[in-house]
C-alpha cells in the first residue's frame, strides 16, 4: 500500500477513462448521462462513442428509465449525475432497478462535502442511507483513483444493480497498480488498542491519525471498507475482537451510513465501546471543501481525540 499527499488523483476523472477503455472491448456497454457529462467525465464516452451514449437531460427520473429500458434490451448501462440529483430518482430506482435486479451501474460524482462551494444543495450527505436500505442494491465507495479503475471493471462484468459514489476532489492514491477488487475490507495498518474503520475519502485521514496515535503509544487498526453493502462483517468481528474498541469515519451524515451498518452489525453479534464520526444531523453550507471537513470535524486530528475518549470507555 502507498500513500502520499502529492500523490493525487481524480476518482471521477479515471472512472471516465476506464469506461472509454470498457467501450472498445464490451459493445453491450452503454452510458447514460443527466446533462453533467463533463463534470461527471462521461464525456470521455460520449466522444469515443457517440451511438451508445445518451443524455437525457436535467431528468434523474429519466435518466433511471432509460437505464432500465436498456438494461432490460440486454446491455450493461452505466447511469451518471452528481449524487445529490440521482436522490430524485429513488423511486424509479427501488421499484425498478433493484426489485427487477436490472444491470445498471449507478455511479455518482460530487458526493459528500466535495461540492463544497454550492453549498447545501448539491452537497450529498444522506445517499448512502438511501441506496443502502433497498435491497438487491450493492453500495460501493472507493477510496481513491486506483479502486475505481478497478471497481468500475469489475461491475462492468457482474450483472444487477450497483451504487458507486465518487468524490469530485483529487485525493492521494492508497493502492498499488496491481490492486484487485473484491468486496473484502483491507486491514491498512494492523493495531491492537482500537480499529478504525473508514471509507472513501476518510481513508487517508485515518491512515494519518494512526501514525499520530502511535506517537501517543496508541495502537490502531485502519480498516479500510469500499463496499458498504454487502458488508464484509467477518473483518468487522474480527477487528472488534482484536481491539476491543471500534470508531468508524465518512464524510456522510452519522445517520444510515457506514457507521450504522457496522453499529447494526456489532449491536448483536459483538458488542464494544464504539463511536461514529461523521456529519451531525444538519445540512452541509458553502465553503472550502478542507474548510468544511474541519468544520464538521472529519480530519486526522479529531479522530486521535474521538479515539482517546473512546478508549477511556474501554
Amino acid at each position: 500500500m502507498v500513500v502520499h499527499m502529492n500523490n493525487l488523483a481524480s476518482a471521477r476523472e479515471t472512472y471516465g477513462d476506464t469506461l472509454a477503455e470498457l467501450g472498445d472491448s464490451n459493445p453491450y456497454i452503454v452510458v447514460v448521462d443527466a446533462d453533467l457529462s463533463i463534470s461527471t467525465q462521461t464525456s470521455r464516452f460520449s466522444k469515443k462513442f457517440p451511438r451508445r451514449f445518451v443524455n437525457v437531460g436535467c431528468a434523474e427520473q429519466n435518466l433511471i428509465g432509460t437505464a432500465s429500458g436498456l438494461a432490460i434490451a440486454g446491455k450493461t448501462v452505466f447511469a451518471s449525475t452528481y449524487a445529490i440529483f440521482l436522490c430524485r430518482a429513488w423511486e424509479q430506482i427501488r421499484n425498478t432497478v433493484a426489485h427487477d435486479k436490472l444491470n445498471v451501474k449507478i455511479v455518482v460524482t460530487h458526493a459528500g462535502l466535495s461540492n463544497a462551494s454550492d453549498g447545501a444543495s448539491h452537497q450529498s450527505l444522506e445517499d448512502i442511507a438511501l441506496m443502502r436500505v433497498i435491497p438487491n442494491m450493492r453500495v460501493i465507495v472507493p477510496s481513491d483513483a486506483v479502486q475505481t479503475r478497478e471497481v468500475v471493471r469489475y461491475e462492468a462484468s457482474h450483472p444487477g444493480p450497483a451504487y458507486i459514489r465518487l468524490n469530485r476532489e483529487k485525493t492521494p492514491n492508497i493502492f498499488e497498480k496491481d490492486y484487485i477488487f473484491n468486496d473484502n475490507a483491507l486491514e491498512l495498518c494492523a493495531g491492537k488498542d482500537v480499529a478504525i474503520v473508514a471509507m472513501g475519502s476518510m481513508v487517508h485521514e485515518a491512515l494519518k491519525a494512526s501514525v499520530l496515535l502511535k506517537r501517543e503509544h496508541i495502537s490502531a487498526s485502519v480498516i479500510e471498507v469500499h463496499t458498504i453493502k454487502p458488508l464484509d462483517t467477518s473483518s468487522i468481528l474480527q477487528a472488534a475482537k482484536m481491539c476491543g474498541a471500534v470508531l468508524t469515519i465518512e464524510e456522510h451524515s452519522k445517520i444510515g451510513g457506514l457507521g450504522s451498518a457496522v453499529a447494526e452489525f456489532l449491536c448483536t453479534n459483538y458488542p464494544v465501546p464504539m463511536a461514529i464520526l461523521g456529519i451531525n444531523d444538519r445540512f452541509g453550507e458553502s465553503g472550502q471543501y478542507h474548510e468544511l471537513l474541519e468544520k464538521n470535524r472529519i480530519l486526522d486530528k479529531f479522530i486521535v481525540g474521538d479515539v482517546t475518549n473512546l478508549l477511556e470507555k474501554k
